[in-house]
């Protein structure tokens, strides 16, 4: 193969126009003229670098990996001489935004002592719109407050003259062993938080022994994750888009790299109303390299949840199960359950496990909290727990919140918003944050007179103060009139 054609920094300049439009992508000078008008973000971004170096402003949003499939290898022109590169060069485009600055400085890493401080620095750091977008709710809040709250509202009974010199973390689920009962939680677009990325919280994830649920509508594709932290497993989270055929193409991908469970959530049909996140205007250079979403702004705002999931299939249903069993063969968790009855519906599909979790409060406002949810099965429904593994997400900011879970019958929980906050600091800080929560999990066991995870049982958790509000049958207790057939 000839080696690629060296092109002086003059050279490239001069193809500068929409006729005729070269960038230049980490060394690498590219004709994206035909390209550039079917840019999900549109033309304006990518002409405003016509004729120069986009490696910065591409990378803030795309995977490395992401132009080479993008474009043929004919659009591919030469390499960037960097012996060429003068004054001109360096300077950034005419229109070019100031760089914002930050109101706020992180302080330092080893300050930070609990979850609660890696969300106080995001709020103050972040950009207004990945703050908006990360932290935003449906409506009134309610639910995701109600999520931690409730946690809240359950008490420990510990047990004591217990010998606890050492204890044990470990578990298994989903046939794969975890140092920690929890999971990084699947969230869109973390290279708004950090420039890693997925690709960040995996190296993390990694070298502490945890596994990471990677998104749909990740920054960076699967195969970018995945074969930058290699021989570690991951779970794929899966949106089932309305073009199916998208769907078995990436669930086939996904299979090839070794992944073998799939999160399918289903409690996102439609997107929530999430206030704060519509507020502030959307970047609309950003998309989604497995997903192809992209954002815009309309007359209802710029919020990202909305916009960027207006590929889901709002048409998936139980019956459809069957055939993601057919182009799937690995392992399926449903993840969005709100209640006993799906809950049994699952288990009768002979699914693997499923997620009780209300999206993180940001869909449907008050709708359960996730421990409540717990509860529910327990009373109604006590047998799913023999049948699959029941994860629960949302609302955990402590180790605490996690060994009440795994009391109540949890197999492990899920984690999203607080990796996102530590992604602030990059690996590092994701590192310090499964640190954090190992360090208060074995000492919450200690306290209670535990030394390992299978001696946890719902006689160490008093849970009194939730009693009256969980359900006792799957439908309303006295009320019985339908206007139509139940669901």
């Amino acid at each position: 193969m000839a080696e690629p054609k060296l092109l002086s920094a003059q050279q490239i300049a001069a193809h500068n126009s929409i006729k005729d439009c070269w960038i230049v992508v980490d060394g690498q000078v590219w004709d994206i003229t035909d390209f550039a008008p079917q840019h999900p973000g549109g033309a304006g971004i990518v002409l405003s670098y016509a004729g120069r170096d986009a490696t910065e402003p591409y990378s803030e949003v795309h995977g490395p990996s992401l132009i080479s499939k993008s474009l043929s290898t004919s659009k591919l022109m030469g390499t960037l001489d960097t012996s060429t590169i003068d004054e001109s060069w360096s300077k950034p485009p005419p229109s070019e935004n100031p760089t914002v600055q930050l109101n706020h400085e992180r302080p330092p890493l080893f300050t930070l002592l609990s979850s609660h401080d890696f969300e106080a620095v995001a709020r103050n750091t972040l950009s207004p719109k990945t703050w908006a977008f990360y932290s935003s709710a449906a409506t009134d809040l309610i639910t995701v407050k109600a999520n931690k709250s409730f946690f809240d509202q359950i008490w420990f009974r510990p047990r004591v003259l217990q010998d606890v010199r050492k204890v044990n973390t470990e578990c298994h689920f989903q046939g794969l062993r975890s140092s920690l009962p929890l999971f990084v939680s699947p969230a869109a677009m973390a290279k708004m938080v950090h420039k890693s990325g997925e690709k960040g919280i995996a190296a993390a994830c990694a070298r502490k022994g945890i596994v990471q649920c990677v998104s749909t509508n990740a920054s960076y594709s699967i195969e970018d994750i995945v074969t930058a932290t290699p021989n570690h497993p991951f779970f794929f989270q899966l949106y089932v888009s309305k073009n199916r055929s998208s769907t078995e193409s990436l669930l086939q991908h996904v299979y090839s790299l070794g992944i073998r469970s799939i999160f399918v959530t289903v409690d996102a049909p439609a997107p929530g109303k999430r206030e704060a996140d519509e507020r502030v205007r959307a970047d609309e250079t950003l998309s989604t390299p497995m997903s192809g979403a992209r954002a815009v702004n309309d007359k209802t705002g710029g919020g990202l949840g909305r916009i960027m999931g207006s590929y889901i299939d709002d048409r998936l249903n139980w019956h459809d199960l069957g055939w993601l069993r057919r182009v799937w063969k690995g392992r399926i968790v449903i993840k969005g359950i709100m209640g006993a009855a799906d809950a049994q519906r699952a288990a009768k599909e002979g699914m693997d496990g499923i997620v009780l979790s209300n999206h993180g409060g940001r869909n449907l406002d008050t709708s359960p909290p996730s421990i409540l949810v717990l509860l529910e099965l327990q009373r109604c429904c006590p047998e799913v727990f023999d049948q699959l593994e029941v994860f629960v997400d949302g609302g955990i900011r402590r180790g605490t919140d996690i060994l009440k879970a795994l009391c109540l019958g949890a197999t492990a929980v899920s984690i999203g918003r607080t990796f996102l906050y530590a992604l602030n600091y990059g690996e590092e800080g994701v590192e310090h944050l499964i640190d954090m929560m190992r360090d208060e999990i074995e000492t919450a066991m200690r306290l209670l007179g535990l030394t390992d995870l299978s001696q946890v049982h719902p006689g160490l958790v008093n849970t009194l103060a939730l009693d009256h509000l969980v359900p006792s049958t799957p439908d309303h207790p006295y009320a019985k009139w339908s206007r139509t057939s139940k669901l």
